[in-house]
């Protein structure tokens, strides 16, 4: 992977990546804000921002010209909000590379944030919310923080709550913006058919040039920092959101390593080998020898204090057979935790992530976000090359000590969202 960093003098981080494919490319704005950063009073403000950003700035006043200018490009462009950051992108031929960073830059310095348009996203939002509650297999995951991360802003919807966002007014946003949106705490990544062809990155002037122009003036200053989640938990929590649907929607999990844990590799390998793909455990103890539910997936999810590893599933609507799923999962935890694991699995799983990792960085949106968060999260760019020696290297004595560490009963969250009421649930 060939890639030139540079830094503005206000402090943004700025990365080419060149491809060396087709003269197309990413831009991608990666700033370190997300709903965790909120509280209850503003819960939601993170989301509500990406969405203002797209309704005109100072250059583009409206929503309808921002989307004419990209499209017209052959462009898309698009945003998302997540627990610890937010990223802006646009995807276009590399030819239109000024008017790509002159529309980001002027949609994130300079918002117009009009009070017309604030009043008629807040009913977008609470439509978006609305259509959450109704989508089981996402509802059940906001249950599942909710209980994991009780009365922290972890814990809370990135989308908010209607009864937050339909408070907000354009002070909410420049408050927001004033404590988080800093240069110093925002990567930009290009990544793409860029050409970056000699050593001494010549050939990247017109970008750099591009970029200080329509970057410099931008501010920078203190950001605000985020509470820091305190683990208390010392017996296991089960949550059950009771609503008539045709399939029960699971998630279980345990506490987990954080993003920058020396573990972290081995806590993706043990995962994979539970609930990683149609030849996992968990897929073919549930699905494939019992007919129990339709998907199972296990992962995890880290951020910079903490993080959780869970599986999730949808399950048929029948309290004997959700009991048994229940158990099945928690069984196979336990047998890693015990030393049950096959060297012919672990290396399986360890192919699986390699194999899986490179073919993402095949798109240049994954690229930069994968660039961008490690420059954001761990303050340098890791190599993909590394990222695959230190899967490499995992060993099955590893792999157990973690399931040790992390499958421990009192840790234990269950979420449950289904007609079955939560006394019937028993694990």
């Amino acid at each position: 992977m060939i890639h030139r960093t540079f830094t503005l003098k206000n402090g943004l981080r700025v990365v080419f990546v060149d491809t060396k494919t087709f003269p197309t490319f990413t831009a991608m704005l990666l700033v370190g804000a997300g709903s965790r950063y909120e509280n209850k009073a503003n819960s939601g403000v993170a989301h509500f921002f990406e969405h203002m950003a797209f309704k005109g700035s100072k250059k583009y006043p409206n929503a309808l010209l921002l989307s004419s200018i990209i499209e017209g490009l052959g462009g898309i462009f698009n945003a998302f909000t997540t627990k610890d950051h937010t990223g802006y992108w646009i995807k276009a031929p590399i030819s239109y590379f000024e008017t790509v960073v002159d529309v980001l830059a002027d949609m994130i310095q300079n918002p117009l944030l009009l009070k017309e348009e604030i009043e008629r996203e807040k009913g977008v939002i609470v439509e978006e919310i609305n259509m959450y509650e109704d989508e089981p297999q996402y509802k059940v995951w906001e249950l599942f923080e909710e209980l994991l991360f009780k009365n922290h802003p972890l814990g809370y919807p990135t989308t908010g709550y209607k009864e937050t966002v339909s408070k907000f007014t354009r002070q909410t946003f420049f408050d927001y913006m004033r404590e988080l949106y800093k240069p110093s705490n925002v990567v930009l990544v290009v990544s793409g058919g860029i050409s970056v062809k000699d050593s001494h990155g010549c050939s990247l002037k017109k970008y750099t040039d591009v970029i200080i122009e329509k970057f410099s003036s931008w501010e920078d200053g203190q950001k605000a920092s985020f509470l820091n989640f305190s683990d208390t938990q010392s017996s296991p929590q089960i949550l059950v959101k009771t609503k008539k649907t045709e399939q029960a929607h699971l998630v279980l999990g345990y506490r987990g390593l954080n993003y920058t844990h020396q573990k972290r590799y081995a806590q993706s390998v043990l995962m994979t080998i539970l609930g990683g793909g149609m030849s996992s455990r968990l897929f073919y103890q549930l699905r494939e020898r019992r007919g129990l539910c339709y998907y199972i997936h296990s992962g995890s999810e880290p951020f910079s204090d903490t993080g959780y590893v869970y599986t999730r599933a949808g399950l048929t609507v029948d309290v004997k057979k959700i009991n048994e799923a229940i158990k099945v999962i928690i069984d196979e935890h336990q047998k890693i935790a015990e030393g049950k694991v096959e060297d012919e699995e672990i290396k399986k799983a360890k192919e699986m992530l390699k194999g899986r990792f490179i073919l993402s960085l095949e798109d240049t949106h994954d690229l930069s976000s994968f660039i961008g968060r490690k420059l954001i999260f761990e303050g340098r760019i890791v190599e993909p090359q590394e990222v695959i020696q230190k899967i490499d290297i995992i060993t099955k004595e590893e792999i157990i000590d973690l399931a040790k560490k992390l499958f421990v009963k009192e840790k234990l969250n269950l979420a449950l969202l289904s007609s079955i009421p939560k006394q019937a649930i028993s694990f």
